[in-house]
């Protein structure tokens, strides 16, 4: 058993909500608590950020081989 204390803005949430949709506030923060820890079990690095990666390409293919050269080339450009 689990004794739990809320902020009172935060159990008058918890008491209307279950009201509305019938059920008890045990069930209530039950559910809430089950449904936090499966998506903590499940979020990996690509479900988190899936579309954000490769949303800013460069449209360059060879930057981590060549990367070096690439620097060096947009410093000479910049002195130019």
């Amino acid at each position: 058993m689990i004794t739990l204390r809320l902020d009172p803005k935060i159990e008058q949430q918890v008491n209307n909500t279950s009201k509305n949709l019938g059920i008890t506030k045990s069930e209530l923060i039950r559910k809430s608590i089950i449904e936090y820890l499966s998506k903590l079990d499940t979020a990996n690095a690509w479900e988190v950020g899936h579309d954000l990666f490769g949303k800013y390409s460069s449209g360059l293919k060879n930057l981590s081989t060549e990367r070096k050269e690439i620097v060096r080339e947009k410093i000479r450009a910049k002195r130019k």
